[in-house]
């Protein structure tokens, strides 16, 4: 009897469980003229927003946002170089548990349009693209060379082992799945994005597949066969006649890429759209029946080393800023904006009938931070790790370094005045002579050159250099190698025998810090600070040169004086009651001691 009712129970959960996955398992297909969501119209009202930008803690508060306003999808891009930092090495956890976001947007009622890609653009390092395949023989990105499809069909299978399953046609919320980006901007080959298709397949992507591309290079970048959305258009008679003309005379009608606002770069004015000039846009676009993705609903911070630069034959080198706050409906610190209630007010038109929008959440309390002094110092000189000896100097993928700065070494006869020259800067330089501070060089204003008086007898020369963000987008993001990448001339002679130290800044428990010195020359400087109610705040960082912040650990990004960022954000999750510890990497003022916070961000102000 008791093995009957074993079997009995047995039967019954196995009875339950495929009940259970048939409540939570959706078609989703495409109409002549819509989506279909279990064979009834179902238009995307969706936002961008990017995990490796938001801290983990708040996931689900700005989740929690987007419902808020009306959206009932969230796309993302997967950042390879997030993925697989080092060839081999793959990591899904912690901030890049991409899985967990996916699910958590499950939890909040909110679809997801995923987009591996795996070329993002989103002005991310490399765009998105792992560092190392640059050191692989031969390897040309976006396009079907056999060594990078090998390895793009490698990181391809790892996400689709943990995200295929969460496909709608599967029992998730993942909508759609985009193949390459934007590639019509870039080439042409219809059989190497045929070879996209076929990867994503075989990596168990067995639900709709689409492409996207702005409207200008939509013919280019579309695959027959698959859906295309049109990007930065939202005239809904010429997207609907673009759709058309390249999907069989039919849609579905998606602009996968809206433009609310914009990103910025350093040394440029801060980029924003008021809310008035896109509202009408909007409703324009939703009462045509288009599915649209606003890009960004909010952008969040470029943390780390992760931000991406653009470079053509048309305009200098752009490394972006730390801040992607991009003028979005949601702030940097995840807030709502007067474009936010704008646009809320336009989606809650189209919400379907007998629903509700949940109601704004208040904007969460921001606190300042009195004076910290930082009373502990090392300067990079005196941290420096075990050498790479090398007659040229080497680029940091010879180095097997993938981002942060390398110091190349080297002594010249003094007594004498001449030019230092660096060919192929990449990017920003601190020249040092016998351990001193006497110049910079920045690649954005094609500054290779210095005017050094040298003193006599054996002079060191030290040159600190900073990868400011490999290239984004276009022609150049195959000459991407960072550090010197040609010589170094004195006086026209050129310099051999350098020693590089490495400094990638991935952790700082190797430096031993000591009450502060005198420092003439690139210094890291440490500090704490006590807190009885942790919150949101913004470092003020105007009195300082050129750097970047950690505190309790965790990198809050670089800041640079000539702006317009001239603060960075601190999340109130990454803050604790009681002690507090903050590090600050300064490169062109080192006898700076003490900053402060702000209750607010300041991302205007150039100097």
């Amino acid at each position: 009897m008791k093995t009957w009712n074993k079997y009995l129970i047995g039967a019954f959960l196995v009875v339950q469980a495929v009940a259970a996955w048939g409540q939570g398992r959706h078609t989703f297909t495409l109409g002549d003229s819509a989506f279909m969501l279990d064979g009834k119209p179902f238009q995307m009202i969706s936002g961008e927003m990017h995990y490796p930008r938001i801290p983990r803690e708040a996931w689900r508060h700005r989740m929690k946002m987007a419902k808020a306003m009306g959206l009932n999808t969230i796309g993302t891009y997967v950042f390879w170089n997030v993925h697989e930092p080092e060839k081999g090495v793959f990591s899904f956890t912690g901030n890049n548990d991409i899985v967990e976001f996916v699910k958590i947007a499950q939890q909040e009622g909110l679809w997801v349009v995923l987009r591996p890609s795996p070329y993002v653009c989103a002005e991310w390092e490399f765009g998105g693209y792992p560092y190392w395949l640059q050191s692989e023989k031969g390897l040309i990105v976006r396009s079907k060379e056999p060594g990078y499809i090998r390895e793009y069909k490698s990181y391809i299978k790892e996400v689709g082992k943990l995200l295929a399953p969460l496909q709608i046609n599967h029992g998730g919320n993942i909508l759609m799945v985009q193949i390459e980006n934007e590639y019509g901007s870039y080439g042409e080959d219809k059989s190497y994005l045929a070879l996209n298709q076929q990867i994503f397949k075989e990596a168990g992507f067995d639900g709709l597949l689409f492409t996207c591309d702005p409207a200008k290079d939509l013919v280019r970048g579309h695959l027959p066969g698959l859906l295309p959305g049109v990007n930065g258009l939202d005239d809904p008679a010429k997207v609907k006649k673009l759709i058309n003309e390249n999907h069989g005379g039919k849609g579905p009608y998606y602009i996968p890429e809206w433009y609310p606002a914009w990103f910025d770069w350093w040394g440029t004015p801060h980029h924003t759209v008021p809310a008035s000039q896109y509202a009408g846009r909007l409703d324009s676009v939703l009462a045509a029946g288009i599915s649209i993705n606003m890009y960004m609903f909010h952008g969040g911070t470029t943390r780390g080393f992760m931000n991406g630069a653009n470079y053509d034959d048309n305009k200098p080198f752009e490394p972006q800023i730390s801040s992607y706050d991009y003028d979005a409906p949601l702030d940097e610190a995840g807030n709502p904006t007067p474009k936010f209630i704008a646009f809320r007010n336009v989606i809650s038109k189209y919400i379907p009938t007998g629903k509700k929008l949940p109601p704004v959440p208040k904007k969460k309390p921001s606190i300042s931070i009195a004076k910290i002094e930082l009373r502990q110092s090392v300067m990079l000189s005196d941290a420096l790790p075990k050498p790479v000896n090398n007659t040229h100097p080497m680029t940091f993928e010879e180095l097997k370094q993938d981002y942060g700065f390398v110091l190349y070494r080297t002594s010249v006869d003094g007594g004498n005045a001449g030019v230092l020259n660096l060919q192929g800067l990449r990017d920003y330089a601190v020249v040092m002579v016998n351990g001193k501070t006497v110049g910079t060089l920045d690649r954005r204003l094609n500054k290779d050159s210095i005017k050094l008086n040298l003193p006599p007898g054996k002079v060191q020369v030290d040159i600190l250099v900073e990868n400011m963000g490999r290239i984004n987008f276009g022609k150049y993001m195959l000459q991407n190698t960072k550090g010197i990448t040609q010589k170094v001339s004195w006086n026209g002679v050129e310099l051999n025998n350098w020693q590089h130290f490495r400094f990638p800044f991935s952790d700082l428990a190797s430096f031993k810090f000591s009450s502060s010195k005198t420092a003439t020359a690139p210094v890291l400087r440490k500090g704490s600070f006590q807190l009885s109610n942790p919150g949101d705040t913004y470092l003020d960082m105007r009195q300082w040169g050129k750097g970047m912040v950690w505190i309790n650990g965790h990198n809050l990004g670089k800041y640079w004086e000539i702006g317009p960022q001239q603060t960075l954000y601190v999340p109130k999750e990454w803050l604790k009651k009681g002690r507090n510890d903050i590090v600050v990497l300064e490169l062109t003022k080192p006898s700076q001691t003490s900053l402060q916070s702000l209750p607010r961000h300041i991302l205007n102000q150039l100097q």
